[in-house]
């Protein structure tokens, strides 16, 4: 809770040289600014010290899960236990350094360019090091939330930004709809389908395909082991939020290089490459699809699941043990993978078809938001009560020792 806090804290620290007024002229009217602003967590709008939130972490981590399955060398470093797991994160820092130069200097000399940023060349140097310092420091609280508190840190400063905007965000509906800017059926559309949304979110996050599997009898002695019956739960969404993240990271990070220009040819790259546009919406589903896939096979083995299970006398029925069975599982998954995936595109492309057909302009409908403010709660609630079950457990051992003791006692 109190990196959280730092981080809201952090937020509203603005940076040195930027015209506020300006800076919020610019947001106004939403599109790419105001979904880049969303994983900001509301920095972004104000140029922040953590005006990049996640953004460079994120785009560093991507590469580097990327790289890990293109080189043999890094494969193997990360197969080495803690130590090369250490290793790893140690170039995920490096270059969330890089990424996070590379944006701060192009979102600085685009702000000096619209006339935001009046500081000189001292005072561009001076933004470009503090931008990049409270990117590293996200960072860190990030990591600092995963090692010593409960969920992923970068998942959870994502959650804590979205669900801060929540109050403004409904004030300024609220607003709209009193001056007669938003007609009261749109709003009530807009909430209908919000909660189909939401509903659809948790069905999807929660949604599994059991496997049955059968365990051979083991007679040892007098005694009969085994006979019993189970199943395999294979998450729809194996990835959860991640693979939207990702995708939507990979898209704002060319968008910010192009920053760097201002031609013709850049200003219409960037109108392409914008949210709405339909080379970004087919990028993004394209984007959204592969890292479905690409989490799933980095986070689940169907050869060790097979593997275990024959170790153990474990089958499914109707399938032989061994690489048959991690065949069938492999099938299955991919299945199930892609309508998960095929799901999550639709929530991401939700606030487009409601822009275009509603004509909703400045009220910003994120399914996007939706979908990471939904799993990562959901995470967060079953790793609480896996933390309490623990506990339950633990008090329970306690109280049998402490009687075993009294009776040796006795």
């Amino acid at each position: 809770m109190g990196m959280l806090f730092v981080f809201r804290l952090g937020a509203h620290i603005p940076t040195p040289g930027i015209d506020s007024a300006a800076m919020a002229h610019l947001f106004e009217g939403g599109g790419v600014l105001g979904f880049l602003d969303m994983f900001a967590g509301g920095a972004l709008r104000r140029f922040s010290i953590f005006a990049l939130g996640v953004a460079p972490y994120i785009n560093a981590s991507i590469v580097m899960q990327l790289l890990v399955v293109v080189f043999p060398a890094l494969e193997k470093m990360q197969k080495e236990g803690p130590e090369g797991q250490k290793k790893i994160i140690q170039i995920t820092r490096l270059s969330t350094l890089g990424f996070a130069a590379i944006q701060a200097v192009g979102m600085v000399f685009w702000l000096q360019r619209v006339g935001v940023f009046s500081g000189g060349a001292l005072g561009m140097v001076t933004a470009i090091l503090t931008i990049i310092a409270g990117a590293i420091a996200v960072m860190w609280l990030g990591e600092e939330i995963s090692d010593h508190g409960i969920g992923n840190g970068i998942s959870l400063l994502i959650f804590a930004g979205i669900v801060a905007r929540i109050p403004e965000a409904t004030i300024r509906t609220w607003n709209m709809l009193h001056l007669g800017e938003l007609h009261a059926l749109i709003v009530l559309l807009a909430l209908m389908v919000m909660i189909v949304v939401v509903a659809g979110c948790i069905v999807l996050q929660e949604g599994q395909r059991r496997l049955p599997v059968q365990y051979a009898k083991k007679v040892v002695g007098n005694k009969v082991y085994g006979g019993q019956s189970t199943f395999i739960p294979l998450k729809v969404n194996q990835g959860g939020v991640m693979p939207i993240i990702f995708a939507s990271s990979i898209l704002i990070f060319p968008y910010t290089v192009l920053k760097f220009f201002s031609g013709d040819i850049a200003i219409k790259m960037q109108n392409m490459l914008a949210p709405g546009s339909w080379l970004y919406s087919v990028l993004y589903v394209t984007l959204i699809l592969f890292f479905a896939y690409f989490y799933t096979a980095m986070v689940f083995n169907p050869s060790d699941v097979a593997n275990n299970m024959k170790k153990y006398g474990g089958f499914i029925l109707g399938i032989r043990p061994g690489k048959p069975t991690s065949d069938y599982i492999e099938k299955v998954m991919s299945r199930i993978t892609l309508g998960g995936a095929l799901f999550l595109a639709v929530i991401a492309l939700i606030p487009t078809v409601m822009t275009n057909l509603m004509g909703i302009t400045s009220f910003y409908f994120g399914g996007t938001a939706v979908l990471i403010v939904v799993g990562v709660a959901l995470d967060l609630v079953h790793q609480v009560e896996g933390q309490l079950l623990m506990r339950h457990y633990e008090g329970i051992l306690k109280r049998r020792n402490g009687a075993g003791a009294g009776i040796l006692r006795f």
